[in-house]
């Protein structure tokens, strides 16, 4: 049943202003808080994805109109946004087909487990330089995309994360993150309806209609913060939401 709910509305609005800002947290907040609303996994999850392939690619584009990241092709935020894609598209298929059979628990506690130490990685070596790697990028891209489409979440801590300690600026990484994420959404989105489990309809049109709103502003954001503080940001977020995740799954 197609409905709008205001309380879902503002919830995505300031979940994916977040997440366009800092390149995570959107399925990672949203989906515990809509567990404790009252929502099924099963009725999360793709709605989560569907928002996300909408407003990620939005993002994706906002942020290079804005210059935080340059996506025209031949670049090398193109080409990285081109690998995380590629295999995160990869790893969501792989993610669906076990879906079902995957302890909930035991999957927020890898995801915890993995934000939280990246999170940590980045806070002690945001000073340092560190070189361009092609293997972490695909490696991220795969297991961010098996997070997220598990768990609805897991995403963008993972890839904006590891893109900053694979060598990639802050800002860049926000942009690349989102526009990766949202191609890796829809083609969960399809292979969930594939399988058999289609849109949920009461929940996913304000969860979209929240999302969208917020993409522009959170773009022009992140152009206007400095990339020191962006990088700092992104680090301390990881931790606390791998740490919140932990929590959660310990309990």
């Amino acid at each position: 049943m197609f409905e709008l709910i205001g309380p879902i509305i503002l919830l995505a609005f300031f979940c994916e202003l977040v997440d366009s800002t800092l390149g995570m947290g959107y399925g990672t907040t949203l989906t515990p808080v809509l567990l404790l609303l009252g929502y099924e996994p099963i009725e999360i999850v793709p709605a989560v994805l569907l928002s996300e392939s909408v407003t990620g690619v939005l993002a994706g584009l906002f942020h290079h109109e804005f210059g935080n990241t340059d996506l025209r092709p031949g670049t090398r935020d193109f080409k990285t946004a081109s690998a995380l894609t590629g295999f995160s598209v990869v790893g969501v298929l792989l993610a669906v087909s076990v879906a079902i059979s995957v302890p909930p628990w035991a999957i927020k506690l890898y995801i915890g487990g993995l934000v939280m130490t990246l999170g940590l990685v980045i806070l002690k070596n945001h000073r340092r330089h560190m070189a361009f790697s092609w293997q972490r990028i695909a490696g991220l891209g795969f297991l961010a995309a098996f997070n997220k489409g598990i768990s609805g979440g897991g995403y963008g801590p993972v890839v904006t994360s590891g893109q900053v300690l694979s060598g990639v600026r802050g800002r860049n990484a926000v942009g690349i993150a989102s526009l990766a994420e949202g191609i890796a959404s829809a083609v969960g989105v399809l292979a969930y309806a594939a399988s058999g489990i289609f849109i949920p309809w009461r929940l996913a049109p304000s969860l979209l209609l929240g999302a969208v709103f917020s993409t522009p502003l959170a773009a022009y954001a992140v152009s206007r913060i400095p990339v020191g503080r962006l990088t700092l940001t992104i680090g301390g977020l990881s931790t606390a939401l791998g740490g919140y995740t932990l929590v959660r799954a310990l309990l």
